[in-house]
Protein backbone atom coordinates (compact mmCIF):
# COMPACT_ATOMS: atom_id res chain seq x y z
CA UNK A 1 0.00 0.00 0.00
CA UNK A 2 2.77 2.53 0.69
CA UNK A 3 4.73 1.48 -2.36
CA UNK A 4 1.20 2.73 -4.33
CA UNK A 5 1.28 5.70 -2.46
CA UNK A 6 4.62 6.76 -3.33
CA UNK A 7 5.15 5.71 -6.70
CA UNK A 8 1.94 6.16 -8.33
CA UNK A 9 0.42 8.96 -5.76
CA UNK A 10 3.44 10.86 -5.18
CA UNK A 11 5.89 10.31 -7.69
CA UNK A 12 2.85 9.30 -10.16
CA UNK A 13 4.68 7.24 -12.15
CA UNK A 14 1.68 6.34 -14.32
CA UNK A 15 2.52 10.23 -15.48
CA UNK A 16 5.89 9.50 -16.72
CA UNK A 17 4.69 6.77 -18.62
CA UNK A 18 2.09 8.19 -19.90
CA UNK A 19 4.03 11.62 -21.01
CA UNK A 20 6.84 9.64 -22.54
CA UNK A 21 4.14 7.40 -24.35
CA UNK A 22 3.02 10.63 -25.91
CA UNK A 23 6.35 11.92 -26.68
CA UNK A 24 7.12 8.69 -28.46
CA UNK A 25 3.80 8.50 -30.74
CA UNK A 26 5.00 12.24 -31.89
CA UNK A 27 7.71 10.70 -33.10
CA UNK A 28 10.21 11.56 -30.20
CA UNK A 29 13.13 9.08 -28.46
CA UNK A 30 13.21 10.13 -25.13
CA UNK A 31 16.47 7.71 -25.16
CA UNK A 32 18.11 10.74 -26.32
CA UNK A 33 19.54 13.49 -24.46
CA UNK A 34 16.85 15.96 -26.20
CA UNK A 35 14.00 13.49 -25.86
CA UNK A 36 15.19 13.01 -22.42
CA UNK A 37 15.09 16.60 -21.31
CA UNK A 38 11.72 17.39 -22.63
CA UNK A 39 10.27 14.38 -21.01
CA UNK A 40 12.17 15.30 -17.44
CA UNK A 41 11.08 18.97 -18.01
CA UNK A 42 7.24 18.20 -19.06
CA UNK A 43 6.79 15.41 -16.76
CA UNK A 44 8.56 17.10 -13.59
CA UNK A 45 7.01 20.42 -13.98
CA UNK A 46 3.49 18.16 -14.33
CA UNK A 47 4.04 16.26 -10.91
CA UNK A 48 5.27 19.40 -8.97
CA UNK A 49 2.60 21.90 -10.36
CA UNK A 50 -0.22 18.96 -9.55
CA UNK A 51 1.62 18.61 -5.60
CA UNK A 52 1.94 21.93 -5.59
CA UNK A 53 -1.79 23.03 -5.47
CA UNK A 54 -2.98 20.20 -3.19
CA UNK A 55 -0.66 20.96 -0.72
CA UNK A 56 -0.87 24.42 -0.64
CA UNK A 57 -4.57 24.17 -0.88
CA UNK A 58 -4.28 22.02 2.29
CA UNK A 59 -1.57 23.94 4.11
CA UNK A 60 -3.37 27.08 3.70
CA UNK A 61 -6.94 25.44 5.22
CA UNK A 62 -4.58 24.10 8.03
CA UNK A 63 -2.86 27.53 8.19
CA UNK A 64 -6.25 29.39 8.60
CA UNK A 65 -6.84 28.10 11.94
CA UNK A 66 -3.50 30.05 13.05
CA UNK A 67 -3.35 33.66 12.58
CA UNK A 68 -0.65 35.96 13.71
CA UNK A 69 -2.74 36.69 16.79
CA UNK A 70 -3.73 33.22 17.43
CA UNK A 71 -0.12 32.18 16.99
CA UNK A 72 1.55 34.69 19.37
CA UNK A 73 -1.09 33.81 21.67
CA UNK A 74 -0.10 30.17 21.87
CA UNK A 75 3.68 30.70 21.98
CA UNK A 76 3.26 33.37 24.96
CA UNK A 77 1.63 30.16 26.62
CA UNK A 78 5.17 28.78 26.43
CA UNK A 79 8.84 29.31 27.84
CA UNK A 80 12.14 27.97 27.44
CA UNK A 81 13.12 25.14 24.56
CA UNK A 82 9.95 24.51 24.81
CA UNK A 83 8.47 27.73 23.12
CA UNK A 84 11.70 27.33 20.80
CA UNK A 85 10.11 23.93 19.91
CA UNK A 86 6.38 25.89 19.75
CA UNK A 87 8.13 28.43 17.38
CA UNK A 88 9.64 25.60 15.55
CA UNK A 89 6.29 23.86 14.77
CA UNK A 90 4.50 26.37 13.94
CA UNK A 91 6.99 27.14 11.39
CA UNK A 92 5.96 23.89 9.81
CA UNK A 93 2.12 25.42 8.88
CA UNK A 94 3.40 29.16 7.64
CA UNK A 95 4.72 30.80 4.22
CA UNK A 96 6.40 28.49 1.99
CA UNK A 97 9.88 30.97 1.41
CA UNK A 98 12.22 32.76 3.77
CA UNK A 99 10.77 36.13 1.88
CA UNK A 100 7.83 35.63 3.07
CA UNK A 101 8.42 34.49 6.73
CA UNK A 102 10.18 37.54 7.64
CA UNK A 103 7.74 39.77 7.80
CA UNK A 104 5.68 37.75 10.09
CA UNK A 105 9.21 37.03 12.41
CA UNK A 106 9.33 41.48 12.42
CA UNK A 107 5.56 40.90 13.64
CA UNK A 108 6.14 38.63 16.32
CA UNK A 109 9.22 40.08 17.75
CA UNK A 110 7.56 43.05 17.71
CA UNK A 111 4.87 42.09 19.89
CA UNK A 112 7.59 41.19 22.54
CA UNK A 113 8.00 37.24 22.02
CA UNK A 114 11.50 36.00 23.23
CA UNK A 115 14.21 36.76 20.41
CA UNK A 116 14.98 32.71 20.65
CA UNK A 117 11.49 31.86 19.64
CA UNK A 118 11.33 34.18 16.89
CA UNK A 119 14.29 32.67 15.55
CA UNK A 120 13.16 29.17 15.72
CA UNK A 121 10.05 30.42 13.46
CA UNK A 122 12.21 31.94 11.06
CA UNK A 123 14.37 29.13 10.48
CA UNK A 124 11.89 26.58 10.31
CA UNK A 125 9.43 28.17 7.96
CA UNK A 126 11.02 28.14 5.11
CA UNK A 127 13.50 25.14 5.53
CA UNK A 128 10.69 22.57 7.15
CA UNK A 129 7.10 22.08 6.31
CA UNK A 130 4.30 19.80 5.55
CA UNK A 131 4.46 19.94 1.68
CA UNK A 132 8.37 19.74 1.93
CA UNK A 133 7.54 16.35 3.88
CA UNK A 134 5.03 15.02 1.03
CA UNK A 135 7.33 15.83 -1.83
CA UNK A 136 10.67 14.87 -0.10
CA UNK A 137 8.66 11.27 0.00
CA UNK A 138 8.01 11.54 -3.36
CA UNK A 139 11.90 11.70 -4.37
CA UNK A 140 13.87 9.98 -1.52
CA UNK A 141 11.30 7.95 0.21
CA UNK A 142 9.57 7.97 3.96
CA UNK A 143 12.36 7.76 5.94
CA UNK A 144 14.34 10.33 4.56
CA UNK A 145 12.11 12.99 4.62
CA UNK A 146 10.75 11.98 8.10
CA UNK A 147 14.56 12.19 8.86
CA UNK A 148 14.93 15.33 6.96
CA UNK A 149 11.74 17.23 8.13
CA UNK A 150 12.90 16.36 12.18
CA UNK A 151 16.45 17.43 11.52
CA UNK A 152 15.23 21.20 10.23
CA UNK A 153 13.57 21.00 13.09
CA UNK A 154 16.23 20.52 15.28
CA UNK A 155 18.31 23.40 14.19
CA UNK A 156 15.46 25.33 14.15
CA UNK A 157 15.28 24.90 18.01
CA UNK A 158 18.70 24.61 18.56
CA UNK A 159 19.39 28.11 16.33
CA UNK A 160 16.63 29.77 18.08
CA UNK A 161 18.28 28.65 21.64
CA UNK A 162 22.00 29.88 21.14
CA UNK A 163 20.65 33.11 19.88
CA UNK A 164 18.33 33.39 23.45
CA UNK A 165 21.36 32.88 25.47
CA UNK A 166 23.37 35.24 23.65
CA UNK A 167 21.18 38.08 25.14
CA UNK A 168 21.41 40.01 21.68
CA UNK A 169 17.98 42.01 21.75
CA UNK A 170 19.88 45.00 21.49
CA UNK A 171 20.86 44.15 17.62
CA UNK A 172 17.52 44.06 16.65
CA UNK A 173 16.33 47.41 14.72
CA UNK A 174 15.02 50.01 16.62
CA UNK A 175 11.35 50.49 14.84
CA UNK A 176 10.91 46.86 15.28
CA UNK A 177 11.80 47.33 19.30
CA UNK A 178 9.85 50.35 19.54
CA UNK A 179 7.26 49.73 17.67
CA UNK A 180 5.84 46.77 20.22
CA UNK A 181 2.50 45.74 20.89
CA UNK A 182 1.47 42.83 23.09
CA UNK A 183 -2.54 43.47 22.65
CA UNK A 184 -3.61 40.55 21.12
CA UNK A 185 -6.50 41.05 18.77
CA UNK A 186 -9.65 39.15 18.54
CA UNK A 187 -10.96 38.58 15.04
CA UNK A 188 -13.95 36.71 13.96
CA UNK A 189 -13.61 33.10 13.26
CA UNK A 190 -14.02 32.52 9.31
CA UNK A 191 -16.27 30.21 8.50
CA UNK A 192 -15.42 26.70 6.40
CA UNK A 193 -16.45 28.49 3.12
CA UNK A 194 -14.28 31.19 4.02
CA UNK A 195 -11.52 29.05 4.72
CA UNK A 196 -11.98 27.38 1.40
CA UNK A 197 -11.97 30.92 -0.27
CA UNK A 198 -8.76 31.85 1.80
CA UNK A 199 -7.12 28.41 0.44
CA UNK A 200 -8.30 29.06 -2.88
CA UNK A 201 -6.62 32.36 -2.94
CA UNK A 202 -3.04 30.84 -1.43
CA UNK A 203 -2.98 28.32 -3.95
CA UNK A 204 -3.02 31.27 -7.02
CA UNK A 205 -1.22 33.42 -5.10
CA UNK A 206 1.60 31.50 -3.88
CA UNK A 207 1.54 29.26 -7.48
CA UNK A 208 2.46 32.42 -9.32
CA UNK A 209 5.00 33.35 -6.44
CA UNK A 210 7.00 30.21 -7.23
CA UNK A 211 6.12 29.18 -10.57
CA UNK A 212 9.41 30.47 -12.20
CA UNK A 213 11.58 28.86 -9.61
CA UNK A 214 9.58 25.60 -10.74
CA UNK A 215 10.26 26.50 -14.47
CA UNK A 216 14.19 27.35 -13.72
CA UNK A 217 14.29 24.26 -11.01
CA UNK A 218 13.65 21.74 -13.71
CA UNK A 219 15.07 22.99 -16.84
CA UNK A 220 18.47 22.46 -14.62
CA UNK A 221 17.48 19.49 -13.46
CA UNK A 222 16.64 18.17 -17.22
CA UNK A 223 20.37 19.53 -17.91
CA UNK A 224 22.43 17.84 -15.24
CA UNK A 225 20.02 14.65 -15.52
CA UNK A 226 20.63 14.20 -19.74
CA UNK A 227 23.46 16.23 -20.26
CA UNK A 228 25.83 16.20 -17.00
CA UNK A 229 28.26 13.23 -17.03
CA UNK A 230 27.93 11.13 -14.12
CA UNK A 231 31.34 11.34 -13.56
CA UNK A 232 31.48 15.11 -12.73
CA UNK A 233 28.84 15.27 -10.35
CA UNK A 234 30.23 11.93 -8.45
CA UNK A 235 33.67 14.07 -8.42
CA UNK A 236 32.27 17.06 -7.02
CA UNK A 237 29.46 15.82 -4.84
CA UNK A 238 30.11 11.88 -4.50
CA UNK A 239 32.04 10.37 -2.02
CA UNK A 240 35.37 11.12 -3.38
CA UNK A 241 35.22 14.58 -2.07
CA UNK A 242 34.92 15.03 1.87
CA UNK A 243 33.97 19.12 1.08
CA UNK A 244 31.00 18.09 -1.23
CA UNK A 245 28.84 19.16 1.58
CA UNK A 246 30.88 22.25 2.64
CA UNK A 247 30.62 22.96 -1.23
CA UNK A 248 27.03 21.98 -1.50
CA UNK A 249 26.10 24.63 1.25
CA UNK A 250 28.46 27.48 0.38
CA UNK A 251 27.11 26.87 -3.72
CA UNK A 252 22.99 26.96 -2.17
CA UNK A 253 23.22 30.29 0.25
CA UNK A 254 23.31 32.81 -2.59
CA UNK A 255 20.59 31.06 -4.84
CA UNK A 256 17.00 31.63 -4.13
CA UNK A 257 14.09 29.61 -4.60
CA UNK A 258 11.58 27.30 -1.88
CA UNK A 259 11.28 23.70 -1.30
CA UNK A 260 9.59 23.14 -5.06
CA UNK A 261 12.35 24.55 -6.70
CA UNK A 262 15.37 22.90 -5.07
CA UNK A 263 13.24 19.21 -5.65
CA UNK A 264 13.86 18.69 -9.20
CA UNK A 265 17.34 19.68 -9.08
CA UNK A 266 18.08 17.54 -5.95
CA UNK A 267 16.26 14.63 -7.95
CA UNK A 268 18.76 14.43 -10.77
CA UNK A 269 22.01 14.70 -8.66
CA UNK A 270 20.71 12.05 -6.41
CA UNK A 271 20.60 10.30 -9.94
CA UNK A 272 23.60 11.20 -10.83
CA UNK A 273 25.64 9.94 -7.98
CA UNK A 274 25.81 12.79 -5.35
CA UNK A 275 25.85 11.34 -1.43
CA UNK A 276 22.38 12.16 -0.05
CA UNK A 277 23.81 14.24 2.84
CA UNK A 278 25.48 16.63 0.55
CA UNK A 279 21.95 17.47 -1.71
CA UNK A 280 19.95 18.19 1.92
CA UNK A 281 22.66 20.40 2.56
CA UNK A 282 22.26 22.18 -0.72
CA UNK A 283 18.55 22.44 -0.33
CA UNK A 284 18.25 23.66 2.98
CA UNK A 285 20.78 26.08 2.41
CA UNK A 286 18.69 27.34 -0.64
CA UNK A 287 15.53 27.41 1.34
CA UNK A 288 17.04 29.19 4.74
CA UNK A 289 19.68 31.35 3.38
CA UNK A 290 19.40 32.59 0.58
CA UNK A 291 21.10 36.22 -0.59
CA UNK A 292 17.55 37.88 -1.00
CA UNK A 293 16.26 36.62 2.41
CA UNK A 294 19.69 37.57 3.87
CA UNK A 295 19.41 41.07 2.34
CA UNK A 296 15.58 41.59 3.88
CA UNK A 297 16.31 40.38 6.86
CA UNK A 298 19.11 42.89 7.28
CA UNK A 299 16.95 45.76 7.86
CA UNK A 300 15.31 43.57 10.55
CA UNK A 301 18.36 42.99 12.65
CA UNK A 302 21.97 44.65 12.94
CA UNK A 303 24.92 42.87 10.93
CA UNK A 304 26.33 40.76 14.34
CA UNK A 305 22.91 38.94 14.86
CA UNK A 306 22.61 38.69 10.94
CA UNK A 307 26.56 37.05 10.89
CA UNK A 308 25.20 34.84 14.35
CA UNK A 309 22.08 33.58 12.54
CA UNK A 310 24.31 32.50 9.16
CA UNK A 311 26.83 30.94 11.54
CA UNK A 312 24.48 28.80 12.89
CA UNK A 313 22.51 27.91 10.83
CA UNK A 314 25.49 26.97 8.28
CA UNK A 315 26.98 25.02 11.02
CA UNK A 316 23.70 23.27 11.44
CA UNK A 317 23.32 22.37 7.93
CA UNK A 318 26.99 20.85 6.95
CA UNK A 319 26.75 18.78 9.93
CA UNK A 320 23.12 17.67 8.97
CA UNK A 321 24.73 17.24 5.84
CA UNK A 322 27.60 14.87 7.15
CA UNK A 323 25.40 12.87 9.24
CA UNK A 324 23.18 12.04 6.10
CA UNK A 325 26.16 11.32 4.27
CA UNK A 326 27.32 8.33 6.94
CA UNK A 327 24.28 7.03 7.45
CA UNK A 328 22.80 6.65 3.73
CA UNK A 329 22.90 3.27 3.39
CA UNK A 330 20.35 3.14 6.28
CA UNK A 331 17.97 5.14 4.58
CA UNK A 332 18.16 3.03 1.06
Amino acid sequence: MWDFIQYQILVMKWMEELIGDGLAALGLDISTRIGGSIHFFIYDVTKITILLCVLIFVISYIQSFFPPERSRGIMTRFHGVTANIAGALLGTVTPFCSCSSIPIFMGFTRAGLPLGVTFSFLISSPMVDLGSMVLLSGVFGFKVAAAYVVLGLVIAVAGGTIIEHLHMEDQVAGFIRNGRNTALIETVKPTVRERLAYSAEQVIVTFRKVFPYILAGVAIGAVIHNWIPDSWIENILGGGNPFGVVLATLIGIPMYADIFGTIPVAEALLSKGALLGTILAFMMAVTALSLPSMMMLKKAIKAKLLGTFIAICTAGIIIIGYAFNLLQNYFQ
